[in-house]
């Protein structure tokens, strides 16, 4: 029996975007039921924003269209989920609250369109294969669509012209005691769909709310239903506990419970493996807490995969040194980029985050002793990996170094080497800068190649450093007739003080980048 709560809740309602209510007002005026369902709900009674807004209705596919219109829906699925397209902008915003102000909303905004689902009522009969029901119905009551949901916190729906809660499950109460618990029967649930078990962690982690011990034994029985999910699912859910704050613990989670080789095999294969003594933990926690550290972070995808999968391919590289007294790994970083690609090849995910993470996971090894380094050394790395994925190589060297339970994230070597890779970054202030080259002046004043032609570039560079206005191909070329006139000794003053002043404004530069570092100034070179 439907147990209705009235919310009377002006924060709850004020975070509904005013078109999300419209989408529901509209249904309701045409006669049929409609809420809003699923994980919304349960965000909205956590005061959190959702990131989307799902509708459930009685209303079948064909009826949402006619009532929203063919030209601003779009229904190209079997599961009666047909999306309604809403213009975006500013009044399509609820003006009494910041969801304008969020980074989904700010997205939203650079595109025509936002989609919102309106699904009908279901009721599902047998699964198979562990993934998807073997018939499909449309219920005619609300009941019907909750009992067949995954998990109580996701199986309530929220009228909102009523300003009416459902909750059959007493999915408040697990919400209230940060508890993660099944509608109905767990074990019927995951041999529904085995990806539920996996959902199950990634809520923990996302969340915050602990696993209830029923869910625990189910999954840990029935881990190997897991097989029969297709790899683009399970990447999926994936990639959502990469971008949680606490994927270590999930990861952990899954491995205990038997489902983290379903995801891959090759992180188990580090449990156990010690490392040598510039490591405190074994291979497996090592890159746990590599991917922890750039969580922590908040930095993107791409760099929280490399993390990750950076040492993937240290238990088959690790070799005993009678020398060392101690393991090592050479050649990991070579191996390892070729593991990541079968990895991600086979999660099957998107070509240019692939080659990211392979390229990071392959030069991660950057060799950064400021005694020894060398500017020529970086600029092959930068050439290596790119000028817009360097910044995010550095990223992952501080994440290694944080996984080996160090305590500081950037030792003054590498806010050295962070320095170099800045200094390489930068265009340095050069003869290139000039509207005129050599090559010009030598046809200007018709003069074959000599020392006066350096000499004319460098005083006309001195010009232009003093007043960049100068700096055009009319009145370097002007000027270059009337300094070709001048002696040679003449000459050569002027282009010593120039060359002065590029010396001067190149070392002040890389000072002011080096001071950005905290790394000591450098000296003028002689």
């Amino acid at each position: 029996m439907i147990k209705e709560i009235n919310i009377k809740n002006k924060i709850f309602r004020s975070k509904i975007p005013n078109y999300v209510a419209k989408i529901c007002e509209t249904l309701q005026k045409n006669g049929f039921e409609s809420y809003l369902v699923g994980g919304c709900v349960r965000d909205l009674l956590m005061d959190n924003i959702p990131k989307d807004f799902d509708v459930t209705t009685n209303a079948i596919p064909e009826e949402i269209i006619k009532i929203f219109g063919e030209e601003n829906t779009v229904y190209e699925n079997k599961f009666g989920t047909v999306g309604v397209k809403i213009k975006n902008n500013l009044e399509n915003k609820n003006p009494e609250t910041k969801i304008t102000e969020t980074i989904e909303i700010k997205a939203a905004k650079e595109k025509t369109e936002t989609i919102v689902e309106v699904t009908t009522f279901r009721k599902e009969g047998n699964y198979e294969d562990f993934r998807r029901p073997s018939q499909l119905e449309w219920g005619k009551k609300l009941e019907e669509d909750l009992q067949r949901r995954d998990f109580t916190m996701n199986a309530m729906a929220y009228d909102i012209l009523k300003d009416i809660l459902i909750d059959i499950y007493k999915g408040q109460d697990d919400i209230k005691d940060k508890i993660i618990k099944t509608v109905g029967n767990t074990e019927e649930r995951f041999q529904e769909d085995a990806l539920r078990m996996l959902r199950a962690i990634r809520f923990s982690a996302q969340l915050d709310f602990v696993i209830s011990q029923e869910i625990m034994q189910s999954i840990f029985n029935f881990s190997r239903n897991l097989e029969k999910i297709s790899q683009e699912r399970i990447r999926d859910e994936l990639v959502k506990i990469l971008m949680t704050k606490n994927p270590m613990t999930a990861l952990v989670t899954a491995q205990k419970l038997g489902i983290l080789k379903y995801i891959s095999p090759e992180l188990e294969k580090g449990i156990g493996v010690d490392q040598n003594q510039a490591h405190k933990y074994d291979v497996y926690e090592h890159n746990l807490r590599t991917l922890q550290h750039a969580c922590d972070k908040n930095w993107p995808l791409h760099v929280r995969l490399a993390a990750l999968f950076h040492d993937i391919s240290k238990p088959e590289t690790r070799r005993w040194s009678e020398e060392m007294k101690d393991w090592t790994f050479y050649g990991h970083d070579v191996v390892g980029a070729r593991v990541a690609k079968e990895i991600l090849f086979r999660l099957k995910f998107a070509k240019e985050i692939s080659e990211t993470v392979i390229l990071m996971v392959r030069w991660h090894m950057f060799f950064s002793d400021p005694e020894k380094i060398t500017l020529s050394a970086v600029r092959r790395l930068v050439a290596n990996v790119g000028e817009n994925r360097v910044w995010d190589l550095m990223d992952l060297r501080v994440c290694d170094r944080i996984g080996t339970g160090r305590p500081k994230e950037n030792p003054y070597r590498l806010r050295v080497y962070k320095a170099m890779v800045a200094e390489v970054l930068t265009q340095p202030i050069s003869l290139k800068m000039l509207k005129i080259n050599g090559e010009k002046i030598m046809s200007y004043i018709n003069e074959k190649p000599s020392k006066k032609i350096g000499y004319i570039l460098h005083a006309l560079f001195n010009e232009v450093l003093d007043n960049p206005e100068k700096n055009t191909e009319e009145y370097l070329s002007n000027r270059t007739l009337k300094l070709n006139k001048m002696s040679d000794r003449e000459l050569q003053d002027l282009s010593d003080i120039g060359k002065e002043k590029m010396e001067k404004e190149n070392l002040e530069i890389k000072n002011e980048i080096r001071e950005k570092f905290f790394v000591k100034p450098a000296e003028k070179e002689k």
